[in-house]
């Protein structure tokens, strides 16, 4: 009588069970889909802020999802040394697209001019009268190189630093130090370093 009862209490409660379960099934895939710009928007949120004190500036994004433009490389790198001269208050600031371009067409790290200008002016500020020459780029003993604006200036250390440093095996601004300015004790090489990684 009771091996009955177990069978007709199985027979019973498993079609009900299967029941269920299908229609729970049917239920959780006909509900739609998840809005995709929920999945940007929190995607969005983990992404952490940039290690460089610069600010990143994004449009908002449109509710449709269109995209309206690109940003470019080249763009950061100009906002990231437009940035860096401003908070320094220095001349430069509107020389900023053509330090970049002017690094790029050399071959150099697009923040080098800037860290050895403020290395060796801080960022212009304290420059021989008249001479645009932030870099100590020729100045000795003998005289003083001037050039006869930032623009001439830019032009000429850049292209220096690809001949008469990069294109020879200077590299780092350990190697550089030893021939721009050999008398530092390591102290030039650890500025330019540092100045550098304010702008990654």
């Amino acid at each position: 009588m009771r091996s009955l009862l177990y069978l007709a209490t199985f027979f019973i409660v498993t079609p009900i069970t299967l029941l269920t379960s299908v229609f729970a099934l049917k239920v959780v895939s006909a509900k739609p889909p998840l809005d995709p710009l929920a999945d940007i928007e929190q995607t969005a949120t983990q992404v952490q802020a940039p290690r460089y004190g610069s600010r990143v500036y994004a449009a908002i994004p449109d509710p449709v999802g269109k995209v309206a433009g690109a940003a470019t490389v080249g763009d950061a790198r100009v906002e990231i040394i437009r940035q860096y001269l401003e908070k320094y208050d220095s001349p430069l600031v509107p020389y900023a697209e053509q330090a970049v371009k002017a690094a790029e067409e050399n071959e150099l790290d697009f923040r080098l001019l800037v860290a050895i200008a403020q290395q060796e002016s801080n960022l212009c500020k304290k420059i021989p009268e008249n001479s645009y020459n932030c870099w100590g780029w020729g100045i000795h003993a003998r005289g003083t190189l001037r050039f006869s604006n930032y623009t001439e200036a830019i032009e000429t250390v850049s292209q220096g630093l690809k001949e008469n440093y990069l294109n020879k095996g200077y590299t780092t601004p350990e190697e550089i130090m030893r021939k721009y300015t050999p008398s530092s004790p390591g102290t030039w090489a650890a500025g330019v370093t540092q100045f550098l990684s304010e702008m990654e």
